[in-house]
């Protein structure tokens, strides 16, 4: 197949956010004198946006009122955008990777589950130096993955067949995601969840790190 682009999902994909996505959400915890988490937990929380994250981390009685549940995410989020890159950082070979593919002529795009407000600082900050044709992230009105509609927009921008396009992301959520929407789905071994996790929900290739995906080009 003659593909043409790349979407790639944001945390634990293009870069290793875990360590500040745990710090906005443990200190909310602290604060209210409940249970904190690992950041290795937090590896399994991540995926499904910071709402779904919020709530996977509270316990069950405080799940059941969900005014509750909006003061907790709105303090989650105000923490967040204190620390949002504090420890952010891209995976090795991501730059180089990016490098070689706008070499390539492949277009590029983000897509992710992370609350669109964050989007542009972050992207900014570590990817300004690439023209991703669109950076989206969890937005109003739009359901999030694995719902397609976000990718296929995206192929919709860049006038591409989603079956032109590479999706790589690291959980079960984006190969739902490449799968529903008609894309190539290619699994990060090097983010949040396992090489099993992305094969069973879909995953055509495993990735061991990023220069392999130029292989497909």
């Amino acid at each position: 197949m003659d593909y043409r682009a790349v979407i790639f999902d944001l945390d634990g994909t293009l870069l290793n956010t875990v360590e500040d996505i745990a710090f906005a959400m443990n200190t909310v915890l602290s604060r209210h004198n409940l249970p904190t988490f690992s950041v290795i937990d937090y590896r399994y929380f991540i995926g499904g946006g910071i709402t779904n994250l919020v709530y996977k981390a509270l316990p069950e009685h405080i799940k059941q009122q969900e005014s509750l549940v909006d003061i907790y995410l709105a303090e989650v989020i105000e923490e967040y955008s204190k620390c949002i890159d504090q420890h952010t950082k891209p995976y090795a070979g991501i730059y180089k990777l990016l490098d070689e593919l706008i070499a390539k002529n492949i277009l590029l795009a983000i897509l992710s589950n992370k609350d669109h407000q964050f989007m542009d600082k972050i992207v900014t900050t570590h990817f300004a130096k690439w023209p991703f044709k669109a950076v989206f992230g969890a937005r109003h009105g739009i359901p999030s993955k694995p719902h397609p509609q976000g990718a296929l927009e995206i192929a919709t921008i860049m006038a591409l067949d989603p079956s032109q396009v590479v999706y790589v992301g690291d959980s079960d959520v984006d190969m739902k995601t490449a799968n529903s929407a008609g894309m190539y789905p290619v699994g990060a071994a090097w983010g949040f969840r396992s090489e099993d996790e992305l094969l069973q929900h879909g995953a055509k290739i495993i990735i061991q790190n990023p220069e392999e995906l130029l292989k497909i080009f």
